[in-house]
């Protein structure tokens, strides 16, 4: 097997070895964001390193067990083999999508926005479900989840939330995330038991550092503050610490309000623009706003990407790759997987864009 057509080993230890030597400067600690996100990016190389050197062990013992096999003409190591060699395909796989985040901000952190659509006080459930889901997922994959805007619903639910996944490749496994996602249940708010069908639209964007520069003229933005609505202590409360920018001439607006200062609020919230701003620059249609923000206008039937159905049946199918699989539960649980993987193969054989 052609272990350095998936990447350079030695080329990644001695990544690690520099960035260890960065981490024993003096100083190292005196920017603690930076020095956080170096760290994290020495786990993840270490966690290839070591993935690596599983699959070297594991195609070994499988070649050694061939081999005994053979001389003893023993047929009851067959299916031990092939569980390894199933086992070493299903991880190979893996690592040849992660070559596949080779977009400029894959390897960055993501910015989810959802928003509830039609259905009312259902799709606001369905919000909340969604935001469950990924946030279970991210766990799973021992990423990191913050809320930085929330908007809770009247009733039950949220109207809408952003949240930041923190991660090596976060935005390159969830973009395609981004879309219209529907729901087909029982609802629990219905005391006549009728089955609805609600919609709730995912936006995803990179989180940009600073050296991205993306010019913003002080004079087209609206700064408003406001005392904050969602979790996050007393403190939220009693201080205008949220903050909403508007973008006046494309009318991008972006809020943050679970920082504790003003301050830090607005710092997170010019990031998610600079985000937006950039992906529009980027697709070359400052008229469209619907494609900066990758979902369609209508959040409603016949736009949705995925579908979840709870009734009468169980399935989640993505209309785009045709990926489906009959266990919502586990769905909803986090396991996500297999629509990403089959999301990015897909843009990978030129099937479809992001």
């Amino acid at each position: 097997m052609k272990w350095g057509l998936l990447f350079d080993l030695a080329k990644i230890k001695n990544e690690i070895e520099e960035l260890e030597q960065k981490c024993a400067e003096p100083g190292f600690w005196d920017d603690i964001e930076k020095s956080q996100k170096i760290l994290q990016k020495v786990k993840s190389l270490k966690d290839k390193v070591e993935t690596f050197e599983k699959m070297r062990n594991q195609l070994e013992d499988i070649e050694t067990l061939n081999e005994l096999g053979m001389e003893e003409e023993d047929e009851s190591v067959i299916p031990e083999i092939e569980q390894g060699i199933k086992k070493l395909k299903d991880t190979l796989f893996k690592l040849k999508l992660e070559t596949l985040l080779s977009g400029p901000y894959d390897k960055n952190n993501a910015i989810l926005t959802l928003h509830a659509g039609a259905g009312g006080t259902e799709a606001q459930d369905w919000v909340q479900m969604l935001f469950r889901m990924y946030s279970r997922w991210a766990e799973q994959r021992g990423y990191s989840v913050k809320i930085l805007d929330i908007l809770d619903g009247e009733e039950a639910g949220i109207k809408s939330v952003t949240f930041e996944v923190s991660g090596d490749n976060a935005y390159g496994y969830l973009k395609g995330e981004k879309g219209v996602h529907r729901l087909v249940r029982i609802s629990p708010f219905d005391a006549s038991g009728r089955r609805h069908t609600s919609f709730a639209s995912v936006e995803v964007m990179p989180e940009l550092d600073d050296n991205i520069d993306i010019q913003i003229n002080p004079d087209d933005l609206k700064i408003d503050t406001y005392r904050s609505s969602g979790a996050g202590g007393q403190h939220v409360n009693k201080t205008e610490s949220a903050v909403r920018i508007t973008h006046i001439p494309t009318g991008v607006v972006v809020s943050c309000q679970t920082e504790r200062s003003q301050f830090q609020n607005r710092d997170t919230a010019m990031k998610m623009l600079k985000a937006k701003l950039l992906e529009l620059k980027e697709r070359e249609q400052k008229e469209k706003i619907e494609d900066l923000k990758g979902v369609q206008l209508d959040i409603a039937w016949g736009s949705q990407i995925r579908s979840y159905v709870f009734c009468p049946y169980t399935m989640v199918k993505d209309h785009r790759t045709s990926y489906e699989t009959g266990d919502v539960d586990a769905v909803m649980d986090g396991e996500l997987d297999g629509f990403i993987n089959a999301f990015l193969a897909a843009k990978a054989n030129g099937q479809l864009k992001e």
